[in-house]
């Protein structure tokens, strides 16, 4: 019994090596590497002069932040880069409300009609986003939101996706607590900030992830609907950069950086809430 024991409490070793983890792991690195690769590149082209800019070494022999500074100083890059925050917090608060709010009653209500409701903003997910936009241009045109900011967020304001996840994880809330909520007499409302919300923080965290890094880096729309300079948003307005300075890859490359960066700092801080998220919508579905 005692040998039994010992050998149950021995520490386990490293795990065998069998071949198709060791073809797992060389594509997942290829797969990487070559993913990463270009990013790296931008980076360092970002931090060479006008004449290193063809050579192709990753790490630049006499680095330099020139670039950075001549870019910041450009009061337009600024100017596009807050109009971007602007867009992406406001149209993110917007889907943690409205897609909440909807997924919530979907989830927790019984009333006649509920799923053709759910199915009908679940069929829209299948509609390509350039069928949409006529229907949104003529909508804003209409109600004088063309070249506003109203004009470039009211498309993303509430979306299928967001309602669909946060309507999954409202499934997996235990009604006992919003029974309890009532006896209590907190109001529907109530029940759900106060009671129901706390509860899925998940979902709300890789909504809001997903929501903020897709109206960052928006192209499509912004660039149909607004006109005006001063109302571009980041990747508009480092399109024009470009055009601009069409011959001067390093300054470029620098406005590409500069827009990169907020998206990945955001991700390496809340990654394990996108992984977290993701797993256990698809566990629900």
């Amino acid at each position: 019994m005692s040998a039994r024991t010992d050998i149950l409490d021995a520490p386990a070793g490293p795990r065998p090596l069998r071949p198709g983890r060791i073809v797992a792991w060389t594509l997942l690195l290829i797969g990487g590497v070559v993913m990463v690769t270009p990013l790296l590149f931008m980076f360092s082209t970002s931090l060479k002069t006008a004449g290193q800019v063809y050579d192709l070494r990753l790490i630049p022999a006499n680095p330099t932040l020139a670039n950075y500074v001549e870019v910041l100083s450009d009061g337009r890059f600024l100017r596009w880069f807050v109009n971007s925050t602007i867009v992406a917090v406001a149209v993110t608060l917007s889907n943690l409300f409205f897609d909440s709010l909807v997924g919530y009653t979907l989830a927790k209500f019984r009333f006649r009609g509920r799923m053709i409701v759910f199915i009908a903003i679940l069929s829209t997910l299948m509609i390509p986003t350039e069928m949409l936009v006529i229907p949104w241009y003529l909508m804003a045109s209409q109600l004088g939101w063309l070249d506003t900011y109203w004009g470039i967020m009211f498309p993303g304001m509430m979306t299928a996706f967001g309602t669909f996840l946060m309507k999954q994880f409202f499934e997996g809330v235990p009604d006992d607590f919003l029974e309890a909520a009532r006896i209590d007499g907190l109001n529907e409302f109530q029940i759900w900030w106060k009671v129901a919300m706390p509860l899925v923080t998940p979902a709300l965290s890789a909504l809001a992830i997903f929501t903020f890094l897709g109206n960052w880096t928006a192209f499509f729309w912004p660039l149909i609907s607004v006109t005006s300079r001063e109302l571009y948003t980041l990747p508009v307005g480092l399109s024009s950069f470009a055009v601009e300075q069409s011959i001067q890859w390093e300054m470029i490359m620098t406005g590409a950086a500069l827009a990169t960066i907020p998206t990945l700092l955001v991700f390496i801080a809340l990654q394990r809430y996108i992984v977290r998220g993701v797993m256990l919508a698809g566990l629900k579905g």
